[in-house]
């Protein structure tokens, strides 16, 4: 084995080992930003994401992703995805277990940025049918358009690391599903007040932002899927933009509220890191910068609109984080991206929204109709964490119910 190789070898691999450690970022965000009582039932679902997306994406979702260069769907490979390797073994210049677990991780992230917009209110079982329905056929699809030879990719159509690929997929998803599913109990009064309902522990969910900007670098980084002399112009851009992005979202709230708001300064964090994906290796540091200064500002209005405007009831913020944000950054790589078409970007960001939407509502109907998706009122009072899974994430500490 050449030492190149084995330098793209164990490059792509570390990347991949940061993408998975996202998991526990997602993982702090949600519970931190959401109520005590529901804290071990939200842990489940990021955890459930990993592994049923590795599963379901290694037998079937692979296979639609990668298996042809068919202009819309994979059609080989189907539980024999090693028959897509060529006589070495390899695929796209990799060895083919090294190309599929990176895209696992990518997908395990997709799948569970959902989790945050549908928390306190959704039963366990119908979060693990939907997470095997993204990890088989919703993902894979519109990553088989970008990724895999389809048709935006022949286009020329430009996403780097997942803007619209992995966490437009998850926001589109996520606002879907929080829409049928409705908002948690008390959020919209019938005199048209929202009530706000602060998440338990801010340190937690700022902790899993740390996290998350960290593994970014390997989202970001790692895309290269190759030792390359570029991973340092990929991590400044992808820095730059996060720190611009919190820097406005921060000015933007204090502005706004009076105070700089500390949840609404993490998303800020959040919705930069997503802005930059697409286009973290084609745009310049000062473009960086400037998509993250205007991410920092959209998504404080993106958020207000989800829930002011379209009461739906996203708790962490999911949708302007990843769902507009995402459809941003993929937007804005048509503007700054050297090489990158405007009209391709903006019609290809489309596009895939429109089949998102389709597929999520059929899934998210389906699975209302056949197991329902929300825990009753009583459970919702009571806590996911006992009701669902027989424990407290904080044995022997009281809750006040919000009855």
């Amino acid at each position: 084995m050449d030492v190149e190789l084995l330098m793209n070898i164990m490059w792509t691999m570390l990347g991949a080992f940061l993408v998975f450690f996202m998991q526990a970022g997602f993982a702090m965000v949600e519970t931190g930003f959401t109520r005590a009582k529901n804290s071990g039932n939200i842990l489940m679902k990021n955890m459930m994401d990993l592994v049923i997306g590795s599963i379901f994406f290694f037998l079937i979702g692979f296979a639609f992703m990668f298996g042809s260069d068919n202009a819309v769907i994979g059609t080989k490979g189907f539980f024999n995805i090693e028959a897509l390797a060529d006589e070495n073994g390899m695929f796209n210049s990799l060895p083919i277990g090294v190309f599929i677990f990176f895209h696992t991780v990518f997908c395990a992230t997709s799948a569970t940025i959902v989790s945050g917009a549908m928390a306190e209110r959704t039963k366990f079982i119908s979060y693990l049918l939907y997470s095997g329905a993204i990890s088989i056929f919703i993902y894979p699809v519109t990553g088989h358009w970008i990724w895999g030879g389809g048709f935006l990719s022949q286009l020329g159509y430009h996403d780097f690391a997942g803007s619209c690929a992995v966490h437009m997929v998850g926001g589109v998803c996520a606002i879907v599903g929080a829409a049928i599913l409705g908002p948690r109990r008390g959020k919209y009064r019938k005199d048209g007040k929202i009530k706000a309902i602060p998440g338990h522990n801010l340190p937690l969910g700022v902790l899993g932002v740390f996290i998350l900007w960290f593994a970014w670098f390997g989202f970001n980084c790692g895309s290269t899927t190759a030792a390359t002399t570029n991973l340092g112009d990929i991590a400044m851009t992808t820095n730059l933009a996060a720190s611009a992005s919190t820097l406005v979202t921060l000015i933007v709230t204090w502005v706004r509220y009076g105070k700089p708001d500390i949840s609404m300064t993490c998303n800020g964090a959040l919705a930069g890191l997503v802005a930059i994906t697409a286009g973290a290796d084609v745009v310049t540091d000062y473009e960086a910068l400037i998509i993250g200064a205007i991410a920092g500002a959209l998504v404080v209005f993106a958020i207000e609109f989800v829930d002011r405007i379209l009461k739906i009831d996203d708790p962490v913020g999911a949708v302007g984080v990843h769902g507009v944000c995402g459809a941003f950054g993929g937007i804005m790589t048509g503007v700054f991206g050297e090489g990158c078409s405007f009209i391709v970007q903006l019609l290809g960001t489309l596009a895939v929204i429109a089949y998102v939407l389709v597929a999520a509502f059929i899934v998210f109907t389906i699975i209302n109709k056949l197991v329902g998706l929300r825990v009753s009122e009583d459970e919702e009072i009571d806590g996911l964490d006992v009701m669902e899974h027989g424990c407290s994430a904080y044995a022997n500490f009281n809750f006040h119910n919000d009855k």
